[in-house]
């Protein structure tokens, strides 16, 4: 669990906790928002996503406050989960299209160079992140898009269209 230990994740946790003390009044859906903390107990992950255990009894108890606090970290921990896929699908797919044109070397080792990169991890980040603000839960379309191109055997995808184009290609020739 890298996350635990990662320092970028552990400052962004400590954001999350200090609030200004002229904070105006929280206007969210407090009853909204504590029934997304009560699924997401009930998935088994709230250590992992909020960095405290909770129980469904302890949900219903929190006060509006921390509420919005677990939230926070609940949005934080779903928006990285979210980039990094989005990232990591993105990437594969690219290596991939690349790898169509020229030979890639290694391509495990391509990606993990380019994930380990400041620049592109860092632009990266914030471009699939603007997106996830943007979009939401519909960047899942484009999530499964990327996911299932990036199992796709493009090569036997271009095979198969120059065989089929060439019975068209027959065919007419027969028929005229």
């Amino acid at each position: 669990m890298a996350e635990q230990n990662d320092p970028v994740l552990a400052e962004v946790m400590a954001l999350l906790e200090t609030e200004p003390m002229n904070a105006p009044a929280p206007t969210a859906n407090i009853p909204a928002l504590r029934k997304e903390l009560a699924i997401l107990v009930s998935t088994g992950k709230c250590k992992e996503a909020i960095g405290v255990n909770l129980a469904q009894e302890q949900v219903k108890k929190l006060d509006d406050k921390d509420v919005m606090k677990y939230h926070k970290r609940y949005e934080t921990y779903v928006g990285s989960k979210t980039t990094d896929s989005m990232i990591n699908n993105f990437l594969t797919l690219a290596i991939k299209g690349v790898g169509m044109v020229i030979d890639i070397d290694d391509a495990g080792t391509l990606k993990s160079e380019l994930k380990n990169d400041f620049i592109i991890s860092k632009e990266m980040s914030q471009f699939f992140g603007g997106l996830a603000l943007k979009f939401g839960g519909k960047l899942a379309v484009v999530n499964t898009v990327l996911i299932t191109a990036k199992h796709a055997n493009f090569k036997q995808v271009t095979e198969q269209s120059v065989i089929a184009e060439e019975l068209v290609n027959n065919t007419e020739e027969l028929v005229n």
